[in-house]
């Protein structure tokens, strides 16, 4: 299936596509081509239908700062290996 841009680069996808996957796309653009991922018009149920209930009885809050502690020690490792990177190089 091939689409066209009208005068002012807009894209008009049928109503089959439409009724499959949605009004919503996020646009992905690479070096040789873009992609539209349809955006799930509930995204939160998507997510607990993916995950069940692994997350059952865990707060919004505790999820976050679980994030945000997993987010810092990510860039302390990343600090630590750059450090070793670096002390390798000057030897």
């Amino acid at each position: 299936m091939s689409v066209e841009t009208d005068s002012h680069g807009r894209l008009y996808l049928s109503s089959e596509l439409r009724q499959k996957y949605g009004e919503r796309f996020h646009v992905v653009t690479y070096e040789d081509r873009i992609e539209l991922i349809p955006i799930d018009e509930a995204p939160l149920q998507a997510v607990r239908e993916e995950i069940g209930d692994a997350l059952e009885g865990t707060s919004s809050e505790e999820l976050r700062e679980e994030a945000l502690d997993r987010a810092k020690q990510e860039v302390e490792d990343d600090i630590e290996r750059a450090k070793r990177d670096a002390g390798d190089t000057a030897e």
